[in-house]
């Protein structure tokens, strides 16, 4: 009986660990860089594609490795442009990855985990319960998915994706090596290439974990806040509990000293009504935040079945707004975009194997989509 060979997928491999790959192959260090190149920059999914590799070796590659993304199941487009891929992974759970083009700037929104530990009480992506983290491979998996999508890929051609954020399904911080592997593929000169300011890591904070990123990554920082103070905070983002308000933002202090330049978090802060939205969460906010070099980023609930909440008025997110611009925060509302197709904040859901059993205490929801049923639970 012959034995199974397991692959190695190239996919995930960060720098290092490509050459590690090669060197435990006796291959020289440059084959890491010319095979990053191909899968990265020109999209090869197959070792017969890479034409300045010797036949002996593509053979050798092709009997150790592979180049496996993730399956793209559906792919959504929206009246705004906004793209939506439904992702399967191994063990058939499936992720969601959204890109949101804005002029020059297309910002492509990637998960992290199956489903989400956190079960944050606003969050449709945190009902569905948790199933495992991602790999390395099914992280970066959807950047290259998504640069594919527009055709061949051409790294002299304009950026098909300009910007990054993981913000998706999950927290990053909960997937900590697999998500740092991802992010130096991003950011390599000979991978993705982009800039480590267009690389954000969003996280509802894991302390310990975003201490330990410091030491080994400098990608931005955004943290999802969403209250100004620990009692309310500790119902909306139930890990408040563990680490409270001050000791992250200890943490996010010690982040942006460990950094070469000089930047700002981006603090998220989901606006919903009559929970966290009325004036005097804005003052309690700009005493909260007067400790942190940061921006302010306000999400309008975006509501879905059995939430138990609604979305703001625009009196109310006007009023909050003008409350911190008064107090000299920078502040910005993030537009919906691509909620017809289910694409933004805090809607994402995917189709998650849940360990948890979390979603089970949710009713399913029938939902029409583009002419089909489709049963989830949100």
């Amino acid at each position: 009986m012959t034995e199974s060979v397991t692959k190695t997928n190239l996919l995930g491999l960060s720098p290092a660990k490509l050459e590690a790959f090669f060197a435990e192959l006796g291959e020289k260090r440059f084959r890491a860089t010319q095979v990053m190149k191909w899968i990265h920059q020109l999209g090869a999914e197959s070792f017969d594609d890479m034409t300045n590799i010797s036949k002996a070796l593509r053979q050798k590659l092709s009997e150790v490795a592979e180049i496996r993304p993730p399956e793209v199941v559906t792919q959504d487009i929206s009246r705004d442009g906004t793209r939506k891929w439904v992702i399967r992974v191994d063990g058939g759970s499936c992720v969601e990855t959204v890109l949101i083009p804005d002029g020059d700037r297309k910002t492509l929104c990637i998960s992290s985990q199956v489903g989400c530990s956190l079960d944050c009480s606003f969050c449709s992506t945190g009902k569905q319960g948790f199933n495992r983290n991602l790999t390395a491979a099914e992280v970066i998996g959807q950047v290259y998915i998504a640069i594919k999508s527009y055709g061949p890929m051409d790294p002299s051609a304009e950026r098909r994706v300009t910007n990054v954020v993981l913000m998706g399904m999950g927290e990053p911080l909960m997937n900590f090596d697999n998500v740092v592997d991802a992010t130096e593929l991003m950011l390599d000169d000979n991978a993705y290439g982009l800039s480590k300011r267009r690389v954000t890591l969003s996280t509802s904070g894991v302390v310990p974990a975003l201490d330990r990123l410091g030491e080994v990554s400098d990608v931005s920082l955004a943290v999802s806040l969403h209250a100004p103070n620990d009692e309310l905070r500790n119902e909306l983002v139930p890990i408040n509990k563990r680490y409270p308000i001050s000791m992250l933002i200890d943490s996010c202090n010690r982040y942006l000293a460990s950094l070469s330049d000089k930047r700002v978090v981006t603090v998220e802060y989901t606006l919903i009504a009559g929970v966290n939205d009325q004036p005097q969460h804005a003052r309690e906010l700009v005493k909260v935040l007067r400790k942190l070099p940061c921006k302010l980023n306000l999400i309008p609930f975006n509501p879905f079945p059995n939430s138990g909440y609604d979305r703001p008025s625009e009196e109310a997110i006007q009023t909050f707004k003008q409350i911190m611009l008064n107090a000299n925060f920078i502040t910005t509302v993030r537009r919906t975009r691509g909620d017809e197709i289910d694409a933004a904040c805090g809607q994402l859901v995917g189709q998650v194997m849940d360990r948890t059993r979390r979603s089970k205490k949710m009713i399913p929801v029938v939902q029409e989509e583009a002419g089909h049923t489709s049963d989830r639970r949100v």
